[in-house]
């Protein structure tokens, strides 16, 4: 089992640059991935994508920076003046909103001495992708060993439905007992008289199928034992578990409404609550 909640940051050293890359994932239905790049890396963000394909599901954010180096970059202020007139001139003309040109024209690279806009190499690529791709390993390592606190956690409470579970049958006799009971009073009250035994005795049964919860029980009981196995043997495996999680709330329902006994009310509210708990994690689970 894994977690959708990952994170890692990995230092590059191309040449004499160093790049620090970042990854954060958190939980969402489909894999939702974010980049963020230097403008020279730009055109290699769709291999990036890819490399990052593997984190499967979840919002991932990828951020990759570049540390200032030695060349510290100076604006070339003639060029950045130049070009402000001429935008302004164009603007006066269309009757335009000039008052943010400025601003942006700042963001233009060209304008700036020592930043470099060339691409990456071949060779260049080849090392920041095979540190790309250990950012990656860690990141799932880092949902790996979430996913094992997830795991720990679901256990204790699909053991703790499994002990309320078999805390029901005591009572069951019970309630049978009581449900006869109260037929016969009834009857009694009312004052009935040439009952057909055979006929009577049949209309309880029909009664007392009403209320036989066996076949929820058994129900809920492989459910759990499903839980369990999806949990061990699937990695990926949080949108089926919430599928089994909604069986088993089916099961514990329907117990609940059958049960006519207030002991047995009593554990399936007990019940239930474990498996909210359940259901509020399964969100992170990959």
């Amino acid at each position: 089992m894994k977690s959708m909640t990952g994170y890692a940051k990995v230092q590059s050293t191309i040449g004499d640059k160093k790049l620090n890359i970042e990854i954060k994932t958190l939980n969402s239905k489909q894999l939702d991935v974010f980049v963020k790049l230097p403008t020279a890396y730009r055109s290699r963000e769709l291999d990036i994508r890819a490399l990052l394909a593997p984190l499967e599901r979840g919002k991932v954010e990828f951020t990759m920076s570049e540390e200032s180096s030695n060349n510290i970059a100076t604006l070339n202020e003639e060029l950045l003046a130049s070009r402000y007139e001429a935008v302004c001139r164009v603007a006066s003309r269309l009757g335009a909103d000039s008052s943010q040109l400025l601003a942006n024209l700042v963001y233009s690279n060209d304008i700036w001495n020592g930043v470099d806009e060339q691409s990456l190499s071949d060779d260049e690529w080849a090392i920041l992708e095979a540190d790309i791709r250990r950012a990656v390993e860690l990141t799932d390592q880092f949902r790996t060993d979430e996913g094992a606190v997830l795991e720990r956690d679901f256990h204790r409470h699909v053991d703790l439905i499994e002990r309320l579970l078999s805390q029901i049958p005591p009572y069951e006799a019970e309630r049978i007992e009581t449900a006869k009971e109260r037929i016969r009073r009834y009857m009694a009250e009312a004052a009935v008289k040439d009952v057909d035994q055979n006929r009577f005795e049949q209309e309880l049964i029909y009664y007392l199928e009403k209320l036989d919860i066996t076949e929820e029980k058994v129900r809920l009981q492989k459910h759990i034992d499903y839980f369990r196995q999806t949990m061990a043997n699937e990695p990926s495996c949080g949108k089926k578990l919430g599928f089994v999680a909604q069986e088993m709330g089916r099961e514990i329902n329907t117990t609940g409404s059958k049960a006519n006994h207030v002991e047995i009310q009593r554990i399936v509210v007990a019940m239930k609550d474990e498996l909210e708990k359940i259901k509020e994690q399964l969100g992170n689970v990959l």
